[in-house]
């Protein structure tokens, strides 16, 4: 039996608004009157009645009935049920965005100040919130790694942020792995040695994937780094946490304010990190430099740190 709700519990749970999407095209002319009522107000139909849905949707009770067995569910109570687990996102995503204004300049984009105006204040947010002691001893560990150093994040921006402390760390003569993949990141965990250091990102800090290679890293005696919001699991879980809370404006359709301020804390974390090793990180990037300047042509700071 426990085995059995395991089992169940591991399923994934179904998304009953996007099967009413997909299906839409293969309903009758009835059931996409009742599937239009449905999702014009899909708070509103989760509380209501079988009838209540038949007069919004202007059809029968029966109706209705035909409709929720025609998108897989066994009848209006379960049809019910999955449609208030679609909500766990919340009607955000549900709704039309509202359209944001410019009010400096009518003749710009709509979503132009949305997003500019988040990435600065992100930034500013880095600016109040980060510890400069905190990324300094950060930097420290960094830079007295004798081995080597992972830098993990999964999915949405975190997996590409991974692959720009990568980008930023090497040139000091850091043997950086980025890590984007569970399976692969606790693997390469498990090789970690008194030495290594271990660089965790996540916007959230709740990653079960993510906490635990840091909990595993940790066990192999590698210092341990996270980057995340603060108060959260991986903050407690690291040796040395980067944190800044960053909120988020309500426009579903640009991109998270989190991924501007992580960035800068990347930024800060890599130039803390040069700093501390001094000289020979000098001579790695004059080495780059050169590298780059004999096989094409372009100016000294074109640019300088890359």
């Amino acid at each position: 039996m426990r085995a059995e709700q395991a089992a169940r519990r591991r399923l994934p749970v179904p998304d009953i608004i996007a099967r009413i999407k997909d299906g839409y095209p293969d309903l009758r002319p009835a059931e996409q009157s009742v599937a239009d009522a449905v999702l014009s107000d899909v708070q509103a139909a989760v509380g209501a009645s079988n009838a209540d849905i038949a007069v919004r949707a202007g059809v029968s009770q029966p109706t209705v009935t035909r409709f929720c067995r025609a998108i897989g569910c066994e009848g209006v109570r379960d049809f019910k049920l999955q449609l208030a687990r679609s909500l766990v996102v919340g009607d955000l995503y549900l709704a039309a965005d509202a359209t944001p204004s410019n009010p400096s300049d009518a003749a710009l984009p709509p979503f132009w100040d949305s997003v500019l105006s988040e990435a600065r204040a992100a930034i500013h947010v880095v600016e109040r919130q980060l510890d400069p002691a905190l990324l300094m001893q950060a930097a420290g560990l960094l830079a007295q790694s004798g081995g080597r150093v992972f830098a993990l994040g999964l999915g949405g921006s975190s997996s590409s942020l991974a692959e720009e402390t990568q980008n930023r760390l090497f040139r000091y003569g850091l043997g950086v792995t980025a890590l984007k993949d569970p399976y692969l990141a606790r693997m390469m965990v498990a090789t970690c040695r008194p030495g290594d250091a271990f660089v965790a990102i996540s916007a959230t800090g709740r990653t079960r994937e993510v906490i635990e290679a840091v909990e595993m890293a940790r066990h192999h005696r590698a210092a341990t780094i996270a980057i995340t919001t603060p108060g959260s699991d991986l903050a407690r879980a690291a040796d040395v946490a980067l944190t800044v809370a960053v909120p988020e404006y309500p426009d579903t359709l640009k991109p998270s304010a989190s991924r501007f301020a992580f960035l800068a804390v990347i930024d800060l974390l890599a130039a803390a990190t040069g700093y501390t090793i001094g000289p020979p990180a000098r001579e790695n990037l004059r080495r780059i430099k050169y590298a780059i300047q004999t096989h094409r042509r372009g100016a000294a700071l074109e640019p300088l740190g890359d």
